[in-house]
């Protein structure tokens, strides 16, 4: 494997087209307004109501995959379409987008950096960190990194509490987010108004879920055995982008779903590839070319049992059986 091979495949999948960004957002507003529409119709009808909310919850994952190329401008030619773009789709996604833009620009420089692991979406502390830390930080991790409740209030906590004041919005602009926030506010209101209780709790359904997706994604796009950490001046970004970052093959409707985001890999080598290209390109790409193998369901689950990474073995493990209490001697 070379980047200069990887970069010449990549690159004939970076063209940008207006025709196929347009297709794909407005292709995926329309199932998202369908959805929504159906389910309220038919609210009080579980086996309509609740296939909808999954529906609508993964056209929320797309618009925000769509919003995340306009952050990269990779999903319009124009920088001007997709600033234009990423604005409005930031009220189905929940997400403010100049400080989500400049945040995830910022996970994408220091990918794979231990010395910045601010700026990731899942943190994750060192083998040796977990040894020295007192039981208190144990605990908190521990719960941090449970599944259930990562997946279930996760999204939770994210989407609705804490993108309403996002890290690094007075870097960015506080007025943005308060405009934002007093936006997704009308947004709500406007669907109670149209639809109400019953199409505002398929809309909350759907976002809640929505956010379990998001938060299964972001953990697998780079929380997998063997993955790639390392401190400066041993980082070697190339390696961070491709053996960093993982390609999930979870089959045709989950990329569907989720704007074959899951072929994170390639997304990290080449942030310049439009999501409606990031399949294609992965699935061209020469056996010999490839970085690692693609996780698939077995392996994606049981990446959550890795909680800490081992700068020794170079790998992320599960926390260790060992019940030792931090700060205790040996037992002679």
């Amino acid at each position: 494997m070379t980047a200069d091979e990887i970069k010449i495949h990549t690159r004939h999948y970076a063209r940008k087209s207006d025709v196929l960004g347009a297709l794909s957002l407005l292709a995926t507003f329309a199932v998202y307004i369908t959805a929504l529409w159906i389910g309220w119709a038919h609210a009080a009808n579980p086996l309509i109501a609740v296939p909808m909310v999954v529906v609508l919850a993964f056209a929320s994952v797309r618009l925000y995959v769509l919003q995340h190329d306009c952050g990269h401008y990779s999903l319009f030619a124009t920088r001007r379409l997709n600033d234009w773009a990423g604005h409005l789709l930031s009220l189905p996604s929940l997400t403010p987008y100049r400080v989500m833009q400049y945040n995830h620009n910022l996970h994408h420089a220091y990918l794979g950096n231990l010395d910045h692991r601010e700026t990731t979406e899942v943190y994750t502390m060192t083998l040796a960190e977990w040894q020295s830390a007192p039981l208190r930080r144990r605990l908190w991790y521990r719960l941090y990194r449970n599944p259930v409740l990562m997946l279930g209030l996760g999204g939770i906590y994210a989407y609705f509490i804490a993108y309403r004041w996002p890290m690094n919005t007075r870097r960015v602009g506080a007025l943005g987010v308060v405009a934002h926030n007093i936006a997704v506010l009308a947004y709500v209101t406007t669907i109670w108004w149209a639809l109400g209780a019953a199409g505002l709790a398929i809309w909350a359904a759907s976002a809640v879920l929505a956010g379990a997706i998001g938060v299964f994604l972001v953990y697998l796009q780079h929380n997998f055995e063997e993955t790639y950490w390392d401190r400066k001046p041993d980082l070697d970004f190339q390696k961070a982008t491709l053996e960093g970052s993982s390609s999930l093959d979870l089959g045709w409707l989950w990329d569907l779903g989720t704007g074959n985001i899951a072929y994170h890999d390639l997304h990290h080598f080449n942030p310049g590839i439009p999501s409606y290209r990031l399949r294609a390109c992965q699935k061209a790409l020469p056996e010999e070319l490839r970085p690692h193998q693609p996780i698939r369901w077995p392996e994606a689950l049981r990446s959550f049992r890795l909680k800490l990474w081992d700068e020794e073995e170079g790998r992320l493990v599960p926390f260790p059986k060992s019940r030792t209490i931090p700060g205790a001697l040996p037992a002679e």
